[in-house]
């Protein structure tokens, strides 16, 4: 009888990943006995933001943080890493899936609690989502943070110093650095309203200089990691195709989707169906619970957002979008011209983090391509991980967590073996990669249910408390 029950909980769980996910190029995994060449990781820092942190859907909790990508780099040569973690549901906020068909989400308006707030050293992990380049060296506290009030800093930092300060505590051995991408990123997912621009090029150059000169006195081996096009990352790449099929206009010239150019009262500018799909405007997730009110006489967005008042020119008696006089808000379009400008810094920043690793001979990371190439592959049968299929597509695409921006734990093994890889190559290290199709995913949908042109349903309060 025992046999006979194992026999059918195989049987039926080989008919469920059967139907979730090819895996006829599964590999075995690596023997877990680490050659760690010429670098020490027995004290093992982790500095950054919201991805180095393992925040997901919006929140930071603990069974994603448990699969950060530095996390599992620890597990994976065994070494101790101690995070700030958060009992389920996490930090306010966390995005949820309410229903599948169709696919809806709620806001998790309830906390977890810290469990282990009172660990007398420095976390290992210092990755604090919301952080920008200038708060790992400044920022003691949320009021000393560059916004002045993300909670994170309070959270990870305890009142006893900057992330540096932390870090030169733990005397660390080895440190992986990934920071920069919130000094664009809050530009372009603000749909370039706020801040009113990225941080500037020569300001990040001289910043991210300090840094790795405070970095290097600490004598660590150090792998740094560049920053992604912002358009690689489900965040834009959602909304802008669902609404091109809402246009009535499709002929690339003529008027059609009417948006507020920034700095403008009224839109006087069109989007044509063309541009949405090839990405030569983009609408970043937060205009999701928008788009469907295209063509009605409304000021939804307004009230939402709390305005006094319309803006000068606003008429909410015109169809939503299909007029100048009631166009699509600029917080919520990313066109041409903001894109250049995101484009432009990112590529920036990146050539000052070449320089500055090559100068301090660290290793480097080259996020911006692995991501551009995933995103490339979205509709030419995606990117293979240890037989796993993964594309740049909201949640169908397993690489993303639910808010379109932070990586699901399957994406955080995939950047984890990155770091490796160029450990490896840069000290003669023989360290094991992770199995990816043995860490959790985010979601598996049987083959014949997928829907690559899934629309989003994300209530507006679901932003409320996202930090990156």
């Amino acid at each position: 009888m025992i046999k006979k029950y194992l026999y059918t909980l195989l049987f039926i769980a080989a008919g469920f990943f059967a139907g979730c996910e090819d895996r006829t190029e599964l590999t075995e995994p690596a023997a877990q006995n680490p050659n760690r060449g010429q670098v020490d990781l027995t004290k093992f820092v982790s500095i950054g933001n919201s991805i180095t942190a393992g925040y997901q859907s919006g929140s930071l909790f603990q069974s994603a943080q448990e699969f950060s990508f530095p996390s599992q780099i620890a597990k994976q040569v065994g070494t101790t890493f101690v995070q700030p973690l958060v009992g389920d549901p996490g930090t306010l906020g966390r995005i949820e899936i309410v229903s599948l068909s169709p696919f809806a989400t709620q806001y998790n308006s309830t906390s977890g609690t810290p469990l282990n707030i009172g660990y007398s050293l420095p976390y290992n992990n210092l990755g604090i989502p919301g952080a920008l380049l200038v708060d790992i060296l400044k920022a003691t506290s949320s009021g000393t943070s560059a916004s002045g009030n993300n909670p994170m800093f309070d959270l990870i930092l305890r009142g006893s110093g900057t992330v540096f300060q932390q870090a030169r505590l733990l005397q660390p051995t080895f440190i992986t650095l990934w920071i920069g991408n919130n000094d664009v990123l809050g530009f372009a997912t603000s749909g370039g309203v706020r801040p009113t621009s990225p941080t500037p090029a020569t300001a990040f150059a001289f910043l991210y200089s300090q840094l790795a000169d405070s970095i290097a006195s600490l004598g660590a081996k150090v792998v740094v990691a560049n920053i992604p096009d912002v358009l690689a990352i489900p965040f834009f790449r959602t909304v802008g195709p669902q609404m091109a099929m809402l246009i009535p206009w499709r002929t690339p010239g003529l008027p059609g989707m009417f948006y507020q150019k920034h700095g403008e009262s009224a839109g006087t500018t069109y989007i044509d169906s063309i541009g949405l799909l090839t990405g030569t405007v983009v609408v970043p997730l937060t205009g999701s619970s928008y788009a469907p009110l295209l063509g009605q006489a409304t000021g939804k967005f307004y009230r939402d957002n709390h305005y006094p008042a319309l803006p000068p020119g606003i008429d909410t008696t015109k169809p939503f979008g299909f007029h100048p006089t009631n166009p699509w808000p600029d917080a919520l379009i990313l066109d041409a011209d903001e894109i250049v400008t995101a484009r432009t810094a990112t590529t920036s920043f990146n050539e000052t983090i070449s320089t500055v690793a090559q100068a301090k001979g660290w290793g480097l990371v080259d996020f911006y391509s692995l991501l551009n190439n995933i995103a490339a592959s979205t509709f030419t049968g995606g990117t293979k991980y240890n037989g796993v299929t993964f594309t740049s597509m909201l949640v169908t695409g397993g690489l993303f967590s639910l808010d379109g921006v932070h990586p699901s734990s399957q994406g955080h093994a995939i950047i984890a073996n990155e770091f490796i890889k160029v450990l490896n190559t840069k000290w003669d290290a023989n360290i094991p990669l992770i199995n990816v199709a043995e860490v959790p995913g985010s979601l598996y949908f049987a083959k014949q249910n997928i829907n690559k042109y899934l629309y989003p349903e994300y209530r507006n309060m679901n932003w409320n408390n996202l930090l990156f």
